[in-house]
């Protein structure tokens, strides 16, 4: 029988729901790798714990990588947690739905239409 590693003690910053703007969601939706990031997540939705990093993949650095992920975070888009030395990503999608109702889904429909129409992930 296995057993999930505890969560770890190292927090991450995360803006309160009333923190988050709207102008900082669009930002983070506007970059092509950060929104492959969002729509990997929301495939993954049905999963409890969510993703890691590793299993997101994105054809940049590491440090590109990290960069992406933490303005994903910052601006209110995605939760990040440490399970054992695995940081866990999942959507805010309550936060979001709540925020700006149907924004999230709106965006995902376009970016699957459009990676439909032009052969990208």
């Amino acid at each position: 029988m296995t057993t999930a590693a505890p969560i770890s003690s190292r927090a991450l910053d995360h803006p309160a729901r009333t923190e988050i703007r709207l102008e900082g969601v669009l930002h983070a939706l506007s970059d092509p790798m950060r929104l492959r990031v969002v729509r990997q997540l929301a495939r993954d939705e049905a999963g409890l714990d969510g993703l890691s990093c590793s299993q997101i993949d994105l054809p940049v650095t590491k440090s590109t990588s990290t960069h992406h992920f933490r303005v994903l975070r910052e601006s209110g888009v995605i939760q990040q947690i440490y399970r054992g030395t695995a940081k866990l990503n999942g959507l805010r999608r309550d936060d979001l739905d709540a925020l700006f109702p149907g924004l999230l889904d709106s965006v995902l429909a376009a970016a699957r239409t459009q990676a439909e129409r032009t052969g990208t992930p």
